[in-house]
């Protein structure tokens, strides 16, 4: 994987020197911000992002139905293999496409589909690390607050000290829900992306929920809007389509079957979930055909959302920094 700056900056400036961290000023342009998130709708034309993307979900959700069917089998051994194998899929292929959007968010040059999968293995370990170390500081602060508990359990000094335990844990619980959501949860991956080292990643996770935990919130929400947006006119197309579909199928082919059969791909469900009772048998290979091809589109529908989410995690990110860049210059 080629080196690469830890955090956006531009090609004129040394990347050793924007590992510095240094201090955050008071200024961001909220409508710049939300404009760079917005934009992030633009993901459903990066093909080959969406090629990874399909592939991965294809095939962790082909190696999630043999779990399944191992399980089905009493085979527990393979179920859990396979359950860990969909899982791996489905995290390094969503590591392989955020990293071509990051690529064209920071208009660095674009990967090729291979080098991505390649690079997305070898840093993916990253994430982890970074989610592992924020769980132990989220474990350490339970632990702090049920320390404060038990002192308000004592004799005499209990009820004073649990006058202030009480303020004291409300903040403490709201804030560190907030930062999971808006700042650990949706920006570890774009931060590695970005090229950030583990260690690296930690201290700037840290003081982006020390000083940029508002904007953060309020542009995850905004991106949360454009992706159920998004979400649910992909839903409403599918939906309309696929009625239509069916019905002309059903109308000049002439296959006896309640339209919702040929529907079931477009929804996720298998042949398994179709009841066949009363289906003639000359249908059953156009049942067949129509829940592959179904699955095809449904796969479609639930990659175009998850494009503009990594991307718009991505710009999330960017816009976060860039506020940092006005403040230094």
């Amino acid at each position: 994987m080629p080196d690469q700056p830890s955090f956006p900056t531009s090609d004129a400036e040394n990347p050793r020197e924007s590992r510095a961290l240094p201090g955050v000023g008071a200024r961001f342009d909220w409508w710049q911000a939300l404009v760079r998130v917005l934009s992030s709708i633009e993901a459903v034309r990066d093909g080959r992002a969406m090629y990874v993307l399909l592939a991965a979900f294809s095939g962790a959700g082909l190696t999630l139905a043999m779990a399944q069917a191992s399980f089905g089998r009493g085979q527990m051994n393979w179920a859990i293999g396979q359950g860990a194998a969909a899982l791996f899929i489905a995290f390094y292929g969503s590591s392989a496409a955020g990293l071509l959007l990051m690529d064209r968010a920071m208009g660095r040059p674009s990967r090729d589909v291979g080098q991505a999968v390649q690079d997305a293995l070898g840093i993916g370990h990253r994430v982890l690390a970074i989610l592992l170390v924020m769980g132990l500081g989220a474990a350490a602060l339970a632990g702090g607050l049920l320390g404060l508990y038990w002192l308000s359990g004592l004799p005499k000094i209990g009820p004073w000290l649990f006058v202030l335990v009480v303020p004291l844990t409300v903040l403490v619980i709201g804030l560190a829900l907030m930062a999971g959501v808006a700042v650990v949860a949706p920006l570890t991956g774009p931060i590695v992306w970005a090229g950030a080292t583990s260690w690296e990643g930690v201290r700037l996770m840290t003081r982006l929920i020390r000083e940029r935990l508002l904007q953060a919130g309020v542009l995850i929400g905004g991106l949360s809007v454009a992706t159920g947006l998004v979400g649910a006119a992909t839903s409403v197309f599918v939906m309309v389509g696929g009625r239509v579909m069916a019905e002309a199928s059903v109308f000049v082919l002439g296959v006896q079957v309640n339209p919702e059969v040929l529907m079931a791909g477009l929804f996720g469900y298998g042949l398994h979930s179709i009841n066949a009772t009363g289906i003639p048998k000359e249908a059953y290979p156009y049942i067949s055909a129509a829940t592959v091809g179904g699955g095809v589109v449904f796969a479609l529908a639930l990659v175009m959302p998850t494009l503009v989410y990594l991307r718009g995690v991505c710009e999330v990110y960017l816009a976060l920094m860039a506020a940092d860049k006005l403040d230094e210059a």
